[in-house]
């Protein structure tokens, strides 16, 4: 059985009435609407910090000369 932490937030007006909308619409309640936000946040952040590692070490790869597959392979052969 999951645990639950029980935290107090402070929302802006605007934020508040539109989560308690949403939650009313979805048919969950206002915290699992809040954790499915916190969620798609913290996927969100994973897929940028993977794309800006992706990014680094293309970059690093084309600095060496390293443009297909066989190129790596060739370089990891050395």
């Amino acid at each position: 059985m999951a645990i639950a932490v029980k935290k107090t937030i402070s929302l802006p007006p605007d934020l508040a009435t539109e989560a308690e909308t949403r939650a009313k619409e979805e048919g969950k309640t206002l915290s699992a609407v809040i954790q499915d936000a916190l969620r798609l946040a913290r996927q969100e952040r994973l897929r940028k910090e993977i794309r800006d590692m992706q990014g680094y070490w293309s970059k690093k790869a084309r600095e060496k000369g390293i443009l297909t597959e066989k190129d790596l392979e060739r370089y990891l052969r050395k």
